[in-house]
């Protein structure tokens, strides 16, 4: 097994709130290895984003805290570096791909300027250089007629090309890590295909970690080497790609597959969806046993008064289940 690139332990983030405290990432452990992607499946608000933000130190704090964990990157634990230290890794050697370029690029400047400014800010380049490099940068990822576009404005881009530009500025430094947050929901299939390909030729191209966070199984399948599954700022399930696919354990990770779109070639029709009934509980809530039993359709009472380990039950396969240990009472 390969060596960490990033190992992230017991990581709790808050958000206080009017109504209570959030607790929007409660006591995660996650592995980042080099060179491989690691997806991060969950709900809407199941604390996906909030990791990655928790990571990058981007929580916004009032009304955000992160209230304990470690993350450890290259022999530093991120969560304990002065913000002077924080800002020579955020963007130089760990980057983020956020899940709306609009609300991310400055409207008011070109893409060029964008890109330039932090190529000279990490790399203490000129301005030249800077520009060269980042029409290399626009041509890398695809945009056509660089020499051209690196002087448009974020509104004069496609939603595909704005994305394109957050890929080229995040791996314009050569990160050793990426953290790319959705990076294809508000784009059509086509381009979102085009996107994936992308990043994925990028990785194996400048051999850096990918951190993909999605709500998309079936994209997840498509790249990633391993799988955490989150559930209410828990990881209910993580393993192998291929394993998790296989041989999903936990009841939340077998009900987001079975309502993966299917077609009955037999019958020249598509099958029923399945739903999961209920809602993720509010996080505001502090249940005292497994977040998913309320939803849950094979739960026995122990679930609902205790909350289970993240336990490895196969190699490399663990998860967060009384049923799936056979240990219920």
């Amino acid at each position: 097994m390969n060596p960490a690139v990033l190992s992230i332990k017991n990581l709790k983030t808050q958000f206080h709130t009017a109504e209570g405290v959030v607790r929007a990432v409660d006591g995660i452990d996650l592995t980042v290895r080099p060179g491989t992607v690691l997806g991060v499946v969950g709900e809407s608000g199941s604390g996906k984003s909030v990791t990655a933000l928790s990571v990058m130190r981007l929580i916004p704090q009032p009304p955000g805290k992160i209230v304990s964990g470690e993350a450890w990157f290259n022999g530093a634990d991120l969560l304990t570096l002065r913000e002077k230290e924080m800002q020579a890794i955020r963007g130089k050697r760990i980057a983020m791909i956020f899940q709306e370029p609009m609300t991310s690029l400055n409207p008011v400047f070109t893409i060029g300027n964008q890109i330039s400014e932090m190529l000279r800010h990490h790399l203490k380049i000129s301005r030249k250089d800077a520009r060269n490099r980042t029409i290399e940068l626009l041509n890398l990822v695809g945009i056509p007629s660089a020499d051209r576009r690196v002087n448009d404005y974020p509104h004069q881009l496609s939603g595909g090309m704005r994305q394109r530009v957050m890929i080229a500025m995040a791996i314009s430094c050569n990160p050793e890590i990426i953290f790319a947050d959705e990076p294809t929901t508000a784009l059509d299939v086509t381009i979102q295909a085009q996107i994936l390909v992308l990043l994925e030729e990028l990785r194996e191209r400048l051999g850096m970690s990918l951190v993909l966070i999605s709500h998309d199984l079936g994209v997840i399948a498509e790249v990633a080497h391993e799988v955490a599954i989150m559930y209410a700022g828990r990881i209910v399930e993580e393993a192998g790609t291929d394993e998790l696919f296989a041989h999903p354990l936990h009841p939340y990770t077998q009900g987001l597959l079975s309502s993966l779109p299917r077609f009955d070639k037999a019958g020249g029709r598509r099958e029923r969806l399945q739903a999961i009934p209920g809602a993720v509980p509010r996080m505001t809530e502090n249940l005292p046993g497994c977040k998913f039993s309320p939803r849950c359709g094979v739960a026995v009472p122990h679930c609902s008064q205790e909350e289970p380990p993240l336990k490895e039950i196969r190699p490399g396969h663990r998860v967060r289940c009384w049923v799936a240990f056979g240990e219920a009472p």
